[in-house]
């Protein structure tokens, strides 16, 4: 990857609505080598999907929450099932898998506390592999637009 390349990725992360006329502009080529080197970004995945930031409220979301929980034993196939139904569970928007204390920190979304406490109750205490659950509420949700870019950086 190249400045070019970082440079089209930056703006993509930013806005993955500008056009392809925009985007060449702003990084100093042609649009059919823009163009090209999105589709080539693309094919090598460094672009793993578009999306939409959405407000949660609009779509009857009230209450977020990281649900932390430790796994009683690991072996790979409690892990891996545990991954598989944990992310088919409608409610999670996220899953991230932990070195430390909690193996799992799992990000719902809910309509109100009730909610909250059925998805915790029956999708996360009864689940066998599961040792430990810990709830937490969250009061604030930022998305940075960007991910930094390290491919040149000499640190």
């Amino acid at each position: 990857m190249d400045r070019i390349d970082s440079q089209i990725v930056a703006l993509l992360q930013k806005n993955a609505r500008i056009t392809n006329t925009e985007l060449a502009d702003k990084v100093g080529l042609a649009p059919s080598s823009a163009w090209e080197r999105v589709k080539r970004l693309s094919q090598a995945k460094t672009f793993t999907g578009f999306h939409a930031d959405v407000d949660p409220a609009a779509l009857g979301i009230r209450l977020q929450a990281m649900v932390a929980v430790r796994i009683g034993r690991h072996d790979r196939e409690r892990v891996d099932r545990f991954r598989r139904e944990v992310l088919g569970i409608r409610e999670v928007v996220a899953l991230y898998h932990l070195a430390g204390r909690d193996d799992y920190l799992v990000h719902v979304v809910v309509r109100d506390a009730e909610h909250l406490r059925k998805v915790v109750l029956g999708s996360f205490t009864t689940r066998p592999e599961v040792a430990h659950v810990e709830t937490h509420l969250v009061f604030e949700h930022v998305r940075k637009p960007a991910l930094p870019d390290y491919t040149g950086a000499d640190e």
